[in-house]
């Protein structure tokens, strides 16, 4: 994601983040088109539409970071622009990483905004402790017709193994809140 390389590069020619960001989406659309071109899903990798949250915006006002969450969208879509968005997927979660996820944004906060992304299909996680609830999110915001929802669910985030039955499970539920299995 552009707003990932910008998250986690200092920019010291920019003369804003918005350009930054830009400019980034304007290097990323040649091995997107590449990616696509040769046959392949192109995956975009974006956990700083969640994580950057409780990161970069972390004392800041929740506005204030969805208007990131817009601007690294509109920059996406720019770079995908002749792109198929059946071939693009979108991933979007709040970090791997072992900690208390007490300050992760809803899902509800940001999924309007993810869905004006021009992908196929959102990779969201949904099996971790802070966020296997919000399969509900998709009641209060159904998933558009021309999206599908690629489920997270296993747990990255703890060494405990579970169950079959409970993987089956967050299947069923999840199928079930964006309309079938097929959704």
């Amino acid at each position: 994601s552009p707003g990932i390389v910008a998250s986690a590069l200092e920019n010291r020619h920019y003369p804003s983040m918005a350009d930054y960001v830009g400019a980034v989406a304007a290097a990323l659309r040649t091995e997107y088109r590449t990616i696509v071109e040769r046959g392949l899903l192109l995956q975009i990798d974006a956990p700083d539409l969640a994580l950057e949250r409780h990161t970069m915006f972390g004392t800041r006002p929740l506005e204030e970071f969805l208007a990131w969450v817009a601007l690294v969208i509109g920059a996406i879509n720019e770079a995908l622009a002749g792109i198929d968005p059946g071939r693009v997927r979108l991933h979007v979660c709040w970090g791997n990483y072992e900690g208390p996820h007490t300050h992760d944004v809803p899902l509800d906060d940001i999924l309007p905004l993810l869905y004006e992304a021009r992908v196929g299909a959102l990779v969201l996680s949904m099996a971790n402790a802070r966020h296997a609830h919000e399969h509900r999110c998709f009641a209060r915001h159904p998933l558009p017709d021309d999206k599908l929802l690629v489920a997270g669910v296993i747990d990255t985030t703890s060494n405990y193994v579970e169950h079959p039955e409970v993987v089956a499970e967050r299947l069923e539920r999840i199928a079930a809140a964006v309309g079938g299995p097929e959704r």
